[in-house]
């Protein structure tokens, strides 16, 4: 069975997709689209721009968005899914991809989403940090001991965990993990505490575009971040991904759940080969590739 999974934030580059609107005439009508649907051009900043322009939140969200679906559009009768799912930002896409959401309006939320995140950073100062070669739960025990909000984010693979919250008691965390036999923990360069408590107000705002917004019924299951298993009920998927921005990516377990629900392949569509390479670290035998136009 294949899966296809989709990328989240930080997958970005300069150049990206640009190779897609000129060579297909469906990318080119889907950019074009996507410029008139947020009101500037992110193909400009997408294929000219800096990778300072494309780190901020409200260009970094949509352009992933885009080069995943539009790649999954250019793919057409070959992109078959059995299975769905996408990293944080990318579960936006994996809905696209499953048909739960149309090209239109998954990209009004996910615009949405980047504008309510980028207001929820400036609001409440935060941070993340990656927590290398240390279980999970002794990474959840020191930050539930520590003082202040701080939580587990971002479950990637084995021995790989980021963490979440207010700058203080992140940092705190960090020398503690240190002292526990982490290999390294160290705050990564973002603009705030994603997937904690403090994206709350961001939550809220996402959740009211989400309750206009239409959800059908998917071709095929999403495994969605906050539960970790397959998902076709629409309610049931608007749910999860108002939980989103407060709960943590249990990417791990979703890759786990997708393999015992028999997925033998694993197809990233989208920028870069970030998935790909969690997958194999989750389990080393499972097949895992780039989705490709050949």
């Amino acid at each position: 069975m294949k899966a296809y999974v989709f990328p989240g934030q930080g997958a970005q580059f300069p150049g990206m997709a640009k190779d897609l609107y000129e060579n297909y005439d469906i990318a080119k009508a889907m950019f074009e689209k996507a410029n008139e649907i947020l009101g500037f051009s992110i193909t400009d900043v997408m294929f000219e721009g800096s990778k300072e322009d494309l780190q901020q939140t409200k260009v970094t969200q949509p352009a992933i968005f885009l080069h995943s679906v539009v790649l999954s559009a250019i793919l057409g009768e070959r992109f078959k899914p059995d299975m769905v799912a996408g990293h944080s930002l990318g579960e936006f896409s994996a809905l696209v991809a499953n048909k739960t959401l149309v090209f239109e309006d998954a990209l009004k939320l996910v615009y949405q989403r980047a504008l309510a995140m980028q207001a929820a950073c400036e609001a409440t100062k935060g941070t993340m940090a990656a927590v290398l070669g240390l279980e999970d739960k002794v990474v959840e025990e020191v930050c539930e001991a520590t003082t202040g909000v701080v939580v587990a984010a971002n479950y990637n693979c084995p021995g790989q965990l980021v963490i979440s919250g207010a700058i203080d008691p992140v940092t705190q965390a960090c020398e503690s993990l240190k002292e526990a036999g982490a290999r390294r923990a160290l705050l990564l360069p973002v603009g705030g505490a994603f997937h904690s408590p403090l994206m709350e107000p961001a939550r809220e705002d996402l959740a009211k575009a989400i309750a206009e917004t239409e959800f059908h019924t998917p071709i095929c299951p999403v495994y969605q971040n906050t539960v970790a298993a397959a998902v076709s009920d629409p309610n049931q998927i608007k749910e999860n991904l108002i939980a989103q921005l407060t709960a943590p990516v249990k990417w791990t377990q979703s890759v786990r759940a997708m393999i015992t629900d028999g997925a033998s392949e694993f197809i990233e569509v989208g920028p870069g080969k970030v998935l790909q390479g969690l997958v194999k670290k989750i389990n080393s035998e499972a097949e895992a590739s780039s989705a490709t136009l050949e």
